[in-house]
Order: C-alpha cells, then sequence, then structure tokens
C-alpha cells in the first residue's frame, strides 16, 4: 500500500498511525506527505508558503502518487486531500483524470478530501466526500490535540 497525502503538513492522527504500524508492514507500506498546509484558506492558509511553493509541492505530490499508481507495485493508493488540491487548482483536472485512466492493472485507488468532480465516479475505485458540518477550524484553530491528532 501507498499512502500519498496532499495538503498537510503538520502532525496529525494518520502520522501518528502510520509511524506505528509501518513496523509491521515494513517494505510493503510506503508514505509520502508532500503537502504545505492549506491553500486559499482565508486566514488558515499557509502564511508563509508562496502559491509557487503550493503549485512546486502540489506536482511533486502528484508525480510520486502517479508514480506509485501505475508502477504495478501496489494493491492500493491512498491519495489523500487529493480531492481538494484538484477543486483548488493545485492540480488539473487533465492530471488527474491521467492519474486515473493511467493506474495499474490491479492497482486500485482511494481517493479522499471535498469537491470530488461526480461526473469521473465511474472512473474511479475508491473516493469519499468529507462535509463538515461544524468543526473547531471554523474558530481559526486547525487541529486539538487528542482529537485531531
Amino acid at each position: 500500500m501507498a499512502f500519498i497525502q496532499f495538503i498537510k503538513y503538520w502532525g496529525v492522527g494518520e502520522h501518528v498511525f502510520i509511524r506505528d504500524i509501518m513496523p509491521i508492514y515494513k517494505d510493503k507500506l510506503y508514505f509520502y506527505k508532500g503537502g504545505k498546509g492549506f491553500y486559499k484558506a482565508g486566514d488558515m492558509s499557509a502564511s508563509h508558503v508562496t502559491e509557487s511553493q503550493h503549485l512546486q509541492a502540489a506536482k511533486d505530490t502528484y508525480d510520486e502518487a502517479l508514480r506509485c499508481a501505475t508502477s504495478g507495485e501496489y494493491d492500493l493508493v491512498i491519495c489523500d486531500e487529493i480531492n481538494n488540491a484538484v477543486h483548488d487548482g493545485l492540480i488539473s483536472r487533465e492530471q488527474f483524470e491521467k492519474l486515473l485512466s493511467d493506474k495499474a492493472p490491479g492497482t486500485s485507488l482511494c481517493l479522499t478530501g471535498r469537491d470530488f468532480p461526480k461526473d469521473l465516479l465511474p472512473k474511479v475505485d475508491i473516493a469519499t466526500d468529507m462535509t463538515k458540518l461544524k468543526h473547531h477550524f471554523d474558530d481559526n484553530f486547525i487541529a486539538n490535540k487528542g482529537i485531531d491528532f
């Protein structure tokens, strides 16, 4: 399995989980963290990161996702927050469609985040859409210890 993470760079629960299970799965689990933080998220945007740095990080992360998806090395490639990266324009729709169409036979893609392009559902294996109803993010808190990490 490959876990490719877009957007997030700060410590989150999935990083702890991956750290804890890595000794069990050894070389059967690959983790790539490529995010630079929130992009175009108002006051919660990563203020220390330029637009060109966000775009470069997204390109590098996309390239890694494409490599993993097309290599035939992984049964499952999870592209965490890729839906947000596409929606926000960090990755083009054309790149996204290439990832879907070029994946190796026997490789499933799991695509997470918000705002997945619904017309592409017939082309995907697994897609999730997190819809926030209320979150401490609304009060300018990125994460709370014990809840988010």
